[in-house]
């Protein structure tokens, strides 16, 4: 017997699984590379990935209205483009997904068994794997808890940060053994660490990806895209204020977990617990998302046989099982491979690349199925090759090679079937 996903989640549901996606791995783990990068002008940079962030969602929104199906940028880009853009595009979304899952699964092994991170990490995959095979709606509500406790830690450490005494800087004697790290500046500096930021944003593309299990999707993709990344950017031009006030570009630039380090060091040092747990919540949650928007994606490029066809079996839950088993064991061959770091380094690059091609299947839409401006895709097109291209050059071609390989697979695949 054959299924289909069923049309079950409204607004409010596809919100929090688009925050639980942002609001998870980048906002605990990419603030030291990209102070690293931007130093004082970090929150030129944080409005710059906003802008991108801002434009490439009216893109995605657009075509989701469009298109509403699973399988986001790889059906755009097969509809609009050709067969290779939508295929570069599917490959781009399952790499940078798939990496973002290991780094969200190494930041949580990092902070709840800091003495055996990569095998906590490969059991939270497992778990979250196994919910995920339960149910969209179960995942989604499990997120309402995830999210609120995330935001609820973040406003701990933006109040700390702006009314605690700011740590010793780098060099002082309260810090002998910190290494300053040489700050790139400049306007190359601020497009890389914008490039980073992203990865932080990139979340509401899991929104897109329910095209098929939203109730009425052309108002509820719309909402659901805006409302969600006008929560996140806040959140982290506050969280970013608070850190620079609290450390300075130059010590944030040295903190690999700058959060737990601000509320430690401040006059409420108790708190630190809470922030450790939030972290672990946070990465969680983003892990629980980021598999969903994996595995829907495999199932429609398995549907249109660029994948392997067992990937597009719906079992009687409603669920994709085999792409949900998938993309798990994906996300752990990833995580034994690279650390979270250069995890989202192949995140931030491959979902750039992801969202360039989305930009350009916008621009071939009829004026009748746009409601943002054609000059909003124009320039989300234009920033991400620009930010994907000012990433370190190791990670530019770890990605190139990743995508060409994919690319190359699903061509033969395609062609043999």
């Amino acid at each position: 017997m054959s299924w289909s996903l069923q049309r079950r989640l409204g607004t409010a549901d596809a919100v929090v699984l688009g925050l639980a996606a942002m609001l998870g791995t980048g906002v605990f783990a990419v603030w030291a590379p990209a102070a690293g990068a931007a130093g004082s002008w970090l929150l030129l940079a944080v409005l710059l990935a906003g802008v991108v962030a801002m434009c490439n969602a009216g893109s995605t929104a657009d075509l989701a209205v469009a298109h509403p199906e699973s399988g986001g940028g790889f059906v755009y880009g097969r509809e609009r483009l050709s067969h290779g853009a939508g295929r570069l595009a599917g490959v781009a979304f399952l790499v940078g997904k798939t990496a973002s899952a290991a780094a969200a699964a190494g930041v949580f092994g990092a902070y709840v068994l800091p003495s055996h991170p990569l095998p906590t990490a490969i059991l939270v995959i497992i778990a979250a794997t196994v919910l995920n095979t339960a149910g969209v709606r179960w995942t989604a509500r499990g997120a309402y808890a995830l999210v609120g406790g995330t935001l609820a830690v973040l406003l701990v450490v933006v109040v700390v940060g702006l009314f605690s005494t700011q740590v010793d800087p780098v060099g002082s004697a309260a810090t002998p053994d910190v290494e300053p790290v040489a700050i790139r500046g400049g306007v190359i500096g601020v497009l890389t660490a914008a490039g980073l930021v992203f990865f932080a944003f990139a979340g509401y593309a899991r929104i897109a990806t329910l095209g098929a299990e939203v109730r009425d999707p052309g108002r509820t993709l719309h909402r659901a895209i805006a409302i969600a990344l006008g929560i996140a950017l806040v959140t982290y031009l506050l969280v970013a204020v608070a850190l620079l006030v609290g450390f300075g570009s130059e010590r944030l630039a040295t903190e690999p977990t700058p959060l737990v380090a601000l509320v430690d060091a401040g006059e409420a040092s108790a708190l630190g617990v809470i922030v450790r747990v939030g972290a672990a919540m946070a990465a969680a949650s983003a892990l629980l998302a980021v598999l969903v928007g994996v595995s829907r994606t495999a199932l429609a490029m398995a549907q249109r046989r660029e994948l392997p066809s067992a990937l597009a079996v719906v079992c009687s839950r409603g669920t994709p099982f085999w792409a949900d088993l998938a993309g798990g064991v994906a996300a752990i061959v990833l995580a034994v491979l690279a650390g979270p770091m250069a995890a989202i380094a192949l995140s931030a690059c491959s979902v750039l690349v992801y969202y360039a091609v989305i930009n350009l299947a916008a621009l071939r839409l009829p004026a009748s199925q746009r409601r943002w401006p054609v000059w909003s895709s124009v320039l989300g097109l234009l920033l991400c090759v620009s930010l994907s291209v000012m990433l370190a050059l190791q990670q530019v071609l770890t990605t190139a090679v990743a995508l060409a390989v994919g690319w190359a697979v699903c061509t033969v695949l395609s062609r043999r079937r």
